[in-house]
């Protein structure tokens, strides 16, 4: 039997925010390591699934994607002390402010939320979440394989060429269609809850990156200002943007019903060589912070019809915060590409 090749480097469990601020409440960190903990428990125990170590991240990798400002600011992170984090508090608008990255008390000038803190391990299990991203996307470039999934943690979508949040600091799907370029065209798929603001605004001109967001309302859920239909793409790009919003409350039949109809006709109209799907599992009944409502078992449906577009395929891990389930939903997710 094929197994599936996963990425995953231990470094990236060491990062571990304590906490977050939630509408002006002090609340647990859902970002946490036990995210990733349950998805590596399920799939170390499934034979399925070949665990390898990445390759460290090439610098010029993230640079092709981000500001250097960014890892200019998590380097400076990493001289805080063990036991601090930092919160930006301060979101000062941008018009004629020269910020200085190197210090830490100008992160809110890059950053979007009060939920994204930096401590000195940020910069250490980002850079390994975006080597995970980039060693599976290499292994399905190369043909070594058709599918191929990143266990990559903390998340990546939300994170643009110059700002982070959303519990993001680089952008994984980014990293992986800027390789995936050298080879033709490119669609990202993100079936996260939340939109991909990220991975929209980095290619919103780009018409050799398709992006394809299916989420819950923003006027409701986070990002909140971003993730409508109206937004289609720009200059070059334009007509190569589609956000598909979904009800609070959407079971699986409807979400298919939107992957068959508005999604999949898109995707094989637009003809790419290969296809990113940023696999955020906050789409479960179960989830404290999405609100669809889609069980363990269905997963491996929607992986499967996904599976059946027929295009060399990376999965990067994106959302999803019940842990007690994350790891069978995964598993699920991907039983359905084998």
């Amino acid at each position: 039997m094929e197994k599936m090749s996963v990425f995953f480097n231990q470094k990236q469990l060491e990062f571990a925010p304590k906490y977050e601020w939630a509408l002006g409440n002090r609340i647990k960190h859902p970002e946490s390591t036990k995210r990733a903990e349950s998805i590596f428990k399920a799939l170390s125990k499934d034979k399925s699934f070949n665990i390898i170590e990445p390759k460290k991240i090439p610098m010029s990798a993230i640079r092709d994607v981000h500001d250097f400002h960014l890892w200019t600011l998590y380097n400076a992170a990493e001289q805080l002390p063990d036991d601090q984090e930092f919160y930006p508090s301060v979101f000062l608008q941008r018009a004629g402010i020269e910020p200085n990255p190197a210090n830490i008390k100008h992160a809110g000038y890059y950053c979007f939320d009060s939920g994204t803190p930096l401590n000195n391990k940020t910069l250490s299990a980002a850079g390994w979440s975006a080597a995970c991203a980039l060693e599976a996307t290499k292994t399905v470039a190369s043909g070594k394989a058709r599918v191929a999934y990143a266990l990559s943690r903390p998340p990546g979508h939300h994170a643009s060429f110059d700002t982070y949040g959303g519990y993001c600091y680089f952008n994984n799907a980014a990293i992986a269609a800027r390789e995936l370029k050298k080879k033709g065209r490119v669609a990202i798929l993100d079936i996260d809850f939340h939109h991909g603001n990220g991975s929209q605004e980095i290619f919103y001109e780009d018409p050799d990156v398709m992006v394809i967001s299916i989420h819950g309302d923003p006027r409701e859920y986070f990002p909140y200002l971003i993730g409508f239909p109206t937004e289609t793409g720009k200059g070059k790009g334009a007509g190569f943007n589609l956000n598909v919003i979904l009800p609070t409350g959407t079971k699986i039949k409807a979400y298919e019903n939107a992957l068959k109809k508005q999604v999949f006709p898109i995707i094989k109209a637009y003809e790419p060589a290969h296809l990113i799907v940023s696999a955020g599992f906050d789409t479960y009944r179960l989830d404290p912070i999405g609100r669809f409502d889609i069980d363990t078992s269905e997963y491996e449906r929607m992986g499967r019809l996904i599976n059946d577009l027929g295009l060399p395929t990376v999965i990067l891990q994106e959302g999803g915060y019940h842990t007690k389930d994350l790891g069978s939903n995964v598993r699920s997710f991907l039983q359905g590409f084998l």
